[in-house]
């Protein structure tokens, strides 16, 4: 049996239209903590352009193969077993599939785990973009340290209940994160249910 995220399901289309204008002369995305798979699926189906590199921790993959062994996509490669945590990514071995990714998609991570999570999650992508490369998240963020609406002040205390390193960041920590790995701020999107789509591009050497 498929799993199934009911916030997929909502926030697929309203993504995909971001992520035809911004990924339209992209060729290979990696697609960091897909879930469920149902966002690699619809992605990649509606984006057939794409190369599309879903990664998971290892517990979830098979749950990402049931979507893509029913969608049998030409464009979605084998799902790869990626953590965080992981001290390193392999990424520089010639050995690796995650070669040559010149986009990094993610969707509603980086409030679910701690914040040196968050920081290694930066390094790690440092490593794997190439130069010029896109790198965009999304999810809900905070802005001078408020709260953008009511709701997401309730996600968050929901969050902290569950893990209390956990909960909705500040978008000027993480923009300041990504700027400290040589990620440029492009655009900051706004998205349907107080969500935004940050996209950054990585400078034109990475360290």
């Amino acid at each position: 049996m498929k799993p199934y995220a009911e916030s997929c399901e909502v926030n697929k289309a309203p993504i995909l239209a971001v992520l035809k204008e911004i990924f339209a002369d992209r060729k290979r995305v990696l697609e960091i903590a897909s879930g469920t798979g149902q966002h690699a699926v619809h992605f990649a189906r509606e984006l057939p352009h794409l190369v599309w590199q879903p990664s998971e921790r290892a517990q979830n993959l098979a749950g990402i193969r049931a979507w893509l062994d029913e969608a049998q996509l030409p464009n979605v490669l084998a799902p790869l077993a990626l953590d965080v945590n992981d001290a390193h990514w392999d990424v520089n071995d010639a050995s690796s599939p995650v070669t040559d990714v010149d986009a990094i998609f993610n969707a509603n991570t980086v409030h679910i785990i701690s914040w040196p999570e968050v920081e290694r999650l930066f390094a790690h992508i440092a490593r794997i973009i190439a130069p010029g490369g896109y790198v965009c998240l999304y999810g809900p963020y905070n802005y001078g340290g408020k709260f953008t609406s009511e709701s997401n002040a309730r996600f968050d205390a929901w969050l902290k209940a569950r893990d209390p390193d956990s909960g909705v960041r500040d978008f000027e920590a993480v923009n300041q994160l990504a700027a400290s790995h040589g990620l440029k701020l492009l655009r900051d999107i706004a998205m349907p249910s107080n969500n935004r789509i940050l996209m950054w591009e990585a400078k034109d050497s990475n360290h």
